[in-house]
């Protein structure tokens, strides 16, 4: 299955990043892509979004997600991307949402991790997730999600793949910093080897996120990637054999001694 990485910068419009996100879905079905996945905040970026947070996530989110679903069918390409679903409170969730190719939504996944690192706190803007992981079927494939700050938390993405996933979508806006960039890499190569599993990480390109959006194969090694660009497609092949050939001889998930935690399992 051919699996794309789309790589833009939001602004605060959400119909001009869905426009975006159109003509960048429409490239990767040109390569013949089957799945895309957008970065974090793919619906508007926080920090440009004008008026009260709380008006422009009630105003958007739904919009989003039908007009991802009409690009998604009309192009018949299957979508993963982020943006903020209302909580019924002040701040919102971080909210990840998967559709199939026929537009019809396969799951949706709320940022467990949320980042108050680095001098940031996220979470006084935004709820942490109360549903627990995700794992959707997408074209014959797995697909498990989780969302930049997750990515450092490797048992989450254990839990992922304990549950099954062939693949790990991971939509993000890294910040940029000191040795951000190597952080970057550095954990995607460890959740894809530690696991034995795809994944395919969308970065934002911005003023202050570092883009470096990637596939990267079960022993961990990129199939493509793309640097700074402030918009771009790259497109990999992600086949189930790869993950069967890998764990043949690399069989960490059947030697594991410790289970995954059971609190991140949804429902």
């Amino acid at each position: 299955m051919l699996v794309s990485v789309g790589q833009f910068s939001p602004g605060g419009d959400v119909q001009e990043n869905l426009a975006a996100m159109r003509s960048l879905a429409e490239k990767a079905k040109a390569e013949g892509s089957e799945l895309i996945v957008f970065p974090e905040e793919s619906m508007f970026s926080i920090g440009k979004v004008e008026g009260a947070l709380t008006s422009a996530v009630d105003a958007g989110w739904s919009r989003f997600v039908q007009q991802l679903s009409l690009i998604a069918a009309d192009l018949g390409i299957a979508v993963v991307a982020g943006g903020y679903e209302s909580s019924g409170e002040e701040r919102p969730y971080n909210t990840l949402v998967a559709i199939d190719y026929d537009g019809r939504i396969a799951g949706t996944y709320r940022k467990l991790h949320l980042y108050d690192a680095f001098s940031y706190q996220e979470s006084t803007r935004i709820k942490a997730g109360d549903r627990g992981i995700q794992v959707v079927e997408i074209g014959g494939l797995r697909v498990g999600l989780m969302t930049c700050y997750d990515l450092r938390f490797p048992e989450l993405a254990r839990a992922l793949a304990v549950q099954g996933a062939d693949l790990l979508a991971v939509p993000a806006a890294w910040f940029k910093g000191e040795h951000k960039v190597d952080h970057w890499e550095t954990l995607l190569k460890a959740r894809a080897i530690e696991n034995t599993v795809w994944v395919a990480a969308a970065g934002t390109s911005s003023s202050h996120t570092i883009g470096h959006s990637a596939v990267l194969d079960p022993l961990g090694i990129p199939q493509v990637f793309l640097g700074e660009e402030p918009s771009g497609v790259v497109t990999a092949d992600v086949v189930r054999s790869r993950i069967d050939e890998v764990r043949e001889f690399l069989p960490v998930l059947k030697n594991r001694r410790f289970a995954a935690n059971e609190q991140l399992v949804e429902g």
